[in-house]
């Protein structure tokens, strides 16, 4: 809504003939906003009806009874509009029905969260030219086969669970955009009464209760209407199509095999509810078709496709919880939750087919507008040495050019100059920032370094932070660290030329850093992406308590969950100024977004269920300060001391130990990984060969099969 509120509920309300006349011939005024909201509930979510809404006290649900008190001014609301003789409302084509209607909008966008109806503004079937024209300036693209608004319902039964509508809620958003379709609860007391069937295209059935009759047949109608239904783990079934329960699945972690859209098999491992489907022998031919099965000797069906009556209505019913994540479920074992973790960019993938397959749009979100860059110092006296450095280093117009991106410092964004990919505006005045996603003060509190990350340039969306030091780096004095932190990038490089994906929640950094040649670091430049791939780890596990979180390091630029997930990684890239080694090093982690794969969160939150722990989740301001801070420990260790001060704890991290790989192919010679050597390369030993290094630039290291193979 426009005041930042969720839609809550939608309240019916009956209305006497004089309160419909007086509202139909004027507008609410604010003072009447209140009152008026209930009268626009009642039109929006009743249009079109022709029976009664009230119901006795045997007609309560349960969600009422829990809300009781919470709903008692509405109750006085709703008996006092039910004293006198009742008037059903009108229908959405009657003249004066539109008046009020369009008299008590604006009054909804003010009421309060309690009080906001579920169902969208417009709830009849009839959409105005209007209405279509606001759509298209919006830019929502609209999948509707069946004529239908772009509304998607969740039904959860009689449970209030609001967790669990969120955790749905959001899967669905993150496979269809979050702009594309509206996403509303569809509460048990709504389901017999307000006109959901003309005005939904996706029905989600996430609960496991029993479906009463009558609601089934209103199911039915959906579908026959060319409605389509999603069910996760419901107990939903039509056209011959029977529902078995098998104990032992109950709960259980088991390996699916689907069938995809091009005839190709997909395996993933998902928790499935305990039931699996069977084929009576009335369906008709075509009308079921198995899309995933178990992986066992029965070959259960656990995911079916079913069609119903000649309006292209269907239903894609699932007995495994492609809507949960493991962060989200009560995994009983390691074994399990590494599983599902392993499978979980798999999981995204099936439910992106199935949305696909009902009509849905799964296209990539729309990419995010860059923003400007706000100029930050955890330190005062420092920020004021670098604006002082910059009146003589820009031009008269604040511009520092670079064959990257330029930038602009300008004091305030008032200046209002436009941000491209190859020219941002600096914001210079710290007073100005503030942000959902980094917390200056958190990173200063962790910052704990004598000169690295003392400048620091954010912004919330960039291509890429390796782009933003590039036209500062060679000249700004060194005692002025450059740090360079975005929210989202939208062209994160890997090694190698690869694409790093750069979501809300990820640690994104570029640090630049100067190395002398003549010292133990700059004649092992390779080792710089060890000791960053250590001070990554370090930054968790050498908080108390942390200790165990079980994060490690892969050889050469990876940080990994134990041995299973990447779930980091470092990119380094040098230049050589006379005797001087100007060193950008990106790195990017996921700390608090658990999709696609896996983040330290999660990891926390594994440990606390598994030990009994309270561990607090961690940000990504607080591990990039203290990233830094261990860097910059491990630099001036390694620069006294040369590689086997850092090597002994490297190796306390590292996932290789004792590990037999084949070289080049599956076929190839088997070898011991030994370690690394002086400089940074890794060691193996082939029986009868000796030990030989490999280098990270000419090979890849392939965990899941133990290969090392040429890069071509």
């Amino acid at each position: 809504m426009d005041n930042g509120m969720l839609p809550h509920r939608i309240v019916s309300v009956h209305l006497e003939e004089s309160a419909l006349k007086e509202l139909a011939q004027e507008a609410p005024s604010p003072k009447e906003k209140s009152a008026a909201m209930d009268v626009g509930t009642a039109l929006k979510s009743g249009l079109g009806r022709a029976e009664p809404t009230g119901r006795g006290e045997e007609g309560k649900s349960k969600l009422e009874e829990e809300k009781e008190h919470e709903d008692e001014p509405q109750k006085l609301c709703e008996q006092e509009a039910g004293a006198g003789e009742h008037r059903h409302l009108h229908l959405s084509s009657c003249r004066e029905c539109r008046q009020l209607e369009n008299s008590t909008i604006e009054s909804v966008k003010f009421a309060s969260a309690e009080n906001i109806p579920e169902l969208p503004e417009r709830c009849s079937s009839e959409l105005e030219v209007e209405e279509k024209d606001e759509w298209l300036e919006k830019g929502v693209e609209r999948i509707n086969l069946a004529g239908k608004p772009p509304n998607i319902l969740i039904y959860l039964g009689s449970e209030a669970a609001e967790a669990r509508f969120e955790r749905v809620k959001s899967v669905l958003q993150e496979c269809t955009g979050a702009d594309s379709y509206t996403i509303y609860q569809l509460q048990q007391e709504q389901l017999l009464r307000d006109p959901w069937v003309e005005n939904s295209l996706l029905l989600v059935l996430a609960t496991e209760e029993p479906i009463p009759e009558r609601s089934h047949k209103l199911f039915m109608r959906f579908l026959s209407q060319g409605g389509k239904i999603l069910g996760f783990s419901s107990s939903f079934a039509f056209g011959g199509v029977r529902i078995k329960r098998r104990k032992e699945l109950r709960r259980a972690v088991r390996e699916l095999v689907v069938c995809r859209k091009d005839s190709s098999e997909l395996r993933l491992s998902l928790l499935l509810s305990g039931f699996v489907f069977e084929m009576g022998l009335k369906e008709e031919p075509g009308t079921v078709r198995t899309l995933s099965r178990l992986n066992n000797a029965e070959k259960d069906s656990v995911i079916v496709h079913l069609t119903h009556g000649s309006s292209g209505g269907e239903a894609i019913l699932c007995q495994a919880h492609l809507e949960l994540d493991s962060s989200s479920m009560d995994v009983q074992t390691e074994e399990d939750f590494n599983l599902l973790k392993m499978s979980n960019s798999k999981r995204y993938e099936v439910l992106k087919e199935i949305l696909t397959c009902l009509g849905l749009s799964c296209e990539l979100r729309e990419i995010p507008a860059l923003t400007p860059i706000y100029l930050l110092s955890p330190d005062e006296e420092i920020h004021l040495a670098f604006l002082k450095w910059l009146e003589g280093n820009v031009d008269s117009e604040g511009l520092r050019t670079s064959s990257k991106v330029s930038l602009r410092f300008v004091p305030s964004w008032e200046s209002r100059v436009e941000v491209t990919p190859s020219l941002v505006p600096v914001i210079t005045e710290m007073g100005a920032f503030s942000s959902r996603h980094f917390s200056l003060q958190r990173y200063q509190q962790n910052l704990h370094t004598k000169k690295l990350g003392k400048i620091l340039l954010f912004t919330e969306v960039t291509t890429s932070t390796m782009n933003l030091l590039d036209g500062l780096m060679f000249e700004l004095p060194e005692e002025m660290g450059l740090i360079a932190v975005a929210g989202r990038q939208t062209q994160g490089k890997g090694r190698g030329g690869n694409v790093w994906l750069s979501p809300v929640g990820c640690a994104l950094s570029t640090l630049h850093i100067s190395i002398p040649l003549h010292s133990n670091l700059g004649q092992r430049i390779p080792f710089i992406q060890h000791l960053v791939s250590l001070a990554v780890v370090e930054s968790v596990r050498s908080i108390p308590g942390y200790e165990d979180i079980e994060l490690r390091v892969k050889w050469p630029n990876d940080i990994y969950y134990s041995d299973l997930m990447k779930l980091g990684g470092v990119l380094v890239n040098s230049t050589l100024v006379e005797t001087t080694f100007h060193i950008l090093i990106g790195f990017g982690f996921n700390v608090s977004n658990s999709n696609p794969t896996i983040c330290i969160n999660d990891l926390i939150a594994k440990f606390n269920r598994e030990e009994g722990a309270k561990l607090q989740p961690l940000s990504a301001d607080c591990l990039i300060a203290r990233t830094v801070t261990v860097l910059e420990g491990l630099i001036e260790l390694f620069q006294e001391k040369g590689p086997n001060a850092v090597l002994p704890q490297y190796y306390k991290y590292w996932i290789h130990s004792g590990k037999q790989v084949h070289l080049r192919d599956e076929e190839g010679p088997l070898a011991w990984i030994v370690g690394i050597d002086d400089y940074g390369y890794l060691q193996v030993h082939q029986e009868g060969q000796g030990v030989e290094s490999v280098h990270p630039d000419g090979n890849s290291f392939d965990m899941l099969r133990n290969l090392i193979v040429p890069k071509h």
